[in-house]
């Protein structure tokens, strides 16, 4: 049986960081700060900085509508933001939304934005707005797009940027509930050949924003990463200083049933390079400080 890749399904990773290059020189032009990273920041003072994320729930909603779990979709995408903003050390404050579609139906567009809303109200984030677009020369008919942009803020000296990482620190994972909302692409190629109706398939994304809270009142956190398309070393790669680099420990946690449905049809390295295999989120924290922690990796 052939292993079945990202790129054969129709995604390059490889592409979207080319695009990401290129785009590089126009975006810090207008004095943007932290291109690339999850959030980008924008200082409102000398104290104190806006961070900002967005980001579209790509393919999910194909395998989620027919199955009933499209309000799963609404709240991968509030969480995803949330989850973005709050790598940096902010406090996430708001929430726009898009959805668009060939022909929109009132429906489905409620059961997204009150999934997004859910999870708003336990991050104590205001859903403050959004657009809705019907464009049939755009999109497929029954198909449609969903996006959202959170904004928080952050004090300067609360900020976490990766830039104090050490080596000899350690990864801390947080464990995800699935798939979450990356890697559709590849899962839809998957399912032709198999099917799969465990609840991690379509489990929405996990908010960490407790976790985050919880583990800064015990240990310094000098990095945090959201582990989403690129899996788990291509995200924290984002927040890792120059000369430094994780080594994760791939046998430290068990996977969720889904990615051992997926093994039998995708290569372990492609695994690695599209999913989060079971961890959602990452912290990086000095080895005297991760005591009680699930510890993944090590920073080399």
């Amino acid at each position: 049986m052939s292993r079945k890749t990202y790129a054969e399904a129709g995604v390059s990773l490889t592409a979207a960081e080319g695009v990401v290059e290129r785009l590089r020189a126009a975006v810090e032009s207008t004095g943007a700060r932290g291109f690339g990273a999850f959030a980008g920041l924008y200082p409102l003072d000398e104290r104190t900085l806006l961070a900002a994320s967005m980001d579209s729930i790509g393919t999910k909603p194909i395998v989620a509508r027919p199955r009933g779990a499209l309000r799963n979709c609404g709240a991968d995408m509030a969480a995803h933001c949330i989850n973005d903003v709050i790598t940096t050390g902010a406090r996430p404050l708001l929430i726009l939304d898009y959805a668009a579609s060939a022909q929109l139906d009132l429906e489905q567009v409620a059961e997204l934005v009150e999934g997004a809303a859910e999870v708003c109200r336990l991050a104590g984030v205001a859903l403050i707005g959004g657009e809705t677009a019907e464009m049939p020369d755009v999109y497929r008919e029954d198909e449609l797009d969903f996006a959202a942009a959170c904004v928080g803020i952050v004090g300067r000296d609360d900020l976490i940027d990766g830039t104090r990482i050490q080596t000899g620190d350690l990864v801390v994972g947080f464990p995800s509930a699935g798939v979450h909302a990356n890697g559709f692409t590849l899962v839809r190629r998957v399912l032709e050949d198999e099917d799969y109706d465990g609840p991690d398939l379509l489990a929405p994304t996990r908010l960490y924003l407790q976790e985050v809270e919880s583990l800064r009142s015990r240990a310094d956190i000098r990095a945090l990463a959201h582990v989403t398309g690129g899996g788990i070393l291509g995200n924290l790669s984002r927040v890792l200083p120059e000369g430094r680099e994780a080594a994760i420990d791939w046998e430290a946690w068990e996977r969720p049933a889904v990615f051992d449905w997926l093994a039998r049809h995708v290569g372990e390295a492609e695994l690695r390079n599209v999913f989060n295999l079971g961890i959602g989120f990452c912290a990086v924290v000095p080895a005297d400080q991760a005591a009680g922690e699930l510890v993944i990796g090590e920073i080399r």
